[in-house]
């Protein structure tokens, strides 16, 4: 996968600024349990006979970057951030089950500060949709003040569990996941990039949220999380919740300062 993940991240060639219309498959994946319980505990989840529900992202991760790495697309994968991410999980998935999991991009739009496009990922058992995703990015670039802003999330305690995050989560989510991007390795790989010490993944704490979340939701739910500033490693996050009409509110923030990492909701299905 590191071949493809230079690919992805080198710049455009001839960037044509519209999303190819391009759709990637993989047929018949088995899953490996010895993998999903080192995810599994990693992101905080119990060992079950079922997927934790946000791991077939790793699944499809994979073909996320062969389409970024696609001459027709007209971002690198470098420099593009992830924004939000909803996940429908529509049963739970055992760890018997074959999958076909398919990812194409759609939908690019303006934005304030630039443009942003979806990663959309679906996974069918024997035909069956059990697992959808929409991955929302942000190239940015010369912005449009009217464009619409992202959702709104009701508001979650900002503060309740302290989780201690250590220097190389980074690198324990990326050999987990297949996500090396440099921004996560090492301080050093951070700080070409801009930032003064490798930052955690988005997806693994969005991944934390619902580890926390899971003994209560149902089967049929959907988790949605707008991601705000980035979570410097080592450090701390406070994890707050608050139950709402058709799930949860949850939030991760800065325990001393209250600055939001992330906001995210659940919603039954």
């Amino acid at each position: 996968m590191i071949p493809v993940l230079i690919k992805a991240a080198l710049p455009k060639i001839r960037p044509s600024g519209e999303l190819p219309e391009l759709s990637l498959v993989r047929h018949d994946v088995p899953l490996d349990p010895r993998h999903v319980a080192s995810y599994a505990t990693l992101c905080g989840f119990p060992r079950k006979d079922v997927l934790p529900l946000p791991y077939p992202h790793l699944l499809a991760f994979g073909l996320h970057l062969q389409i970024m790495a696609d001459g027709s697309f007209p971002f690198p994968a470098i420099g593009t951030v992830h924004l939000e991410n909803s996940i429908t999980q529509h049963r739970p998935i055992s760890l018997t089950e074959q999958l076909q999991v398919t990812a194409r991009p759609a939908d690019l739009r303006a934005h304030a500060k630039g443009q942003v496009f979806d990663m959309l990922t679906t996974v069918h058992s024997a035909g069956e949709l059990v697992w959808e995703e929409t991955s929302t990015f942000l190239r940015r670039g010369a912005g449009d003040e009217g464009a619409p802003s992202g959702p709104s999330y009701p508001d979650a305690p900002p503060s309740g569990t302290v989780w201690k995050l250590p220097g190389d989560l980074g690198r324990s989510y990326a050999g987990v996941s297949g996500d090396r991007n440099p921004i996560h390795l090492y301080g050093l790989t951070a700080k070409a990039f801009g930032f003064p010490r490798q930052i955690a993944h988005g997806m693994w704490s969005m991944a934390r949220c619902v580890g926390a979340l899971e003994n209560r939701l149902p089967d049929r739910v959907r988790v949605d999380v707008a991601f705000k500033k980035p979570i410097l490693l080592p450090g701390s996050v406070a994890f707050g919740s608050r139950p709402t009409d058709d799930g949860y509110a949850f939030s991760l923030s800065n325990p001393k300062s209250g600055a939001p990492h992330l906001a995210g909701r659940t919603v039954r299905t």
